[in-house]
């Protein structure tokens, strides 16, 4: 055992291997200059785990972060949309949407997340799963929503096309946290075909 793992334990690539052992998925090498990732098939939807990083000018200061991201093509059946944050990080976002505020009555989950959306009798619906709300309460940091595309850099989407998307400050290691997040995107978009906002058809999408 190196000195550096026995200070440091795992590093993020081996856990993230074994992550996708675990959920029978797939670890993949990004290269130079792609990040590594995971992806996991649930049914014709395909879940990808990855990092980014961005770059930022303070002045003469020059601050780099990264970020654990979740992500998740799928076909949005009636235009969908919602934000959920713990740290009102979707508020402005959420405005320019001209998304509402949102309490769905469960008072501790109404206490400490911040719910955006076009349409809350659909956000209350898809929130009324114990489980997807179990599931958002046990990520330390959470920052959730439907996005309609991955911006000018990113992947094009046909119409009818969203993204289920995760981000969060920091790189996630804790293998219980990321096994969580597959669940979670996973009961999602379960519930999304329930309430009928989503299909369950391959989106036929490939994430950059």
């Amino acid at each position: 055992m190196s000195i550096r793992r026995s200070i440091f334990g795992p590093s993020k690539d081996e856990i993230w291997m074994q992550i996708a052992s675990d959920l029978e998925g797939e670890f993949i090498e990004g290269g130079l200059w792609e990040e590594n990732a995971v992806t996991y098939n649930h049914g014709e939807w395909r879940i990808i785990l990855d990092t980014r990083t961005e770059t930022t000018h303070t002045g003469t200061m020059m601050m780099t972060m990264q970020y654990t991201r979740m992500r998740a093509p799928f076909i949005n059946r009636d235009g969908l949309y919602f934000a959920i944050s713990n740290e009102g990080f979707f508020s402005s976002i959420g405005k320019l949407l001209g998304m509402q505020d949102i309490v769905i009555g469960d008072r501790y989950f109404d206490d400490r997340f911040l719910i955006k959306g076009n349409s809350p009798e659909k956000i209350k619906l898809l929130l009324a799963d114990d489980r997807i709300r179990e599931l958002i309460r046990k990520q330390p940091k959470v920052h959730l929503r439907i996005k309609d595309d991955e911006g000018m850099f990113g992947t094009d989407f046909p119409d009818g096309v969203d993204e289920l998307y995760f981000e969060c400050a920091g790189v996630i290691k804790e293998t219980e946290a990321l096994k969580d997040l597959f669940e979670l995107f996973s009961l999602i978009l379960e519930r999304l075909v329930q309430i009928d906002s989503a299909y369950e058809d391959d989106p036929k999408v490939i994430l950059k």
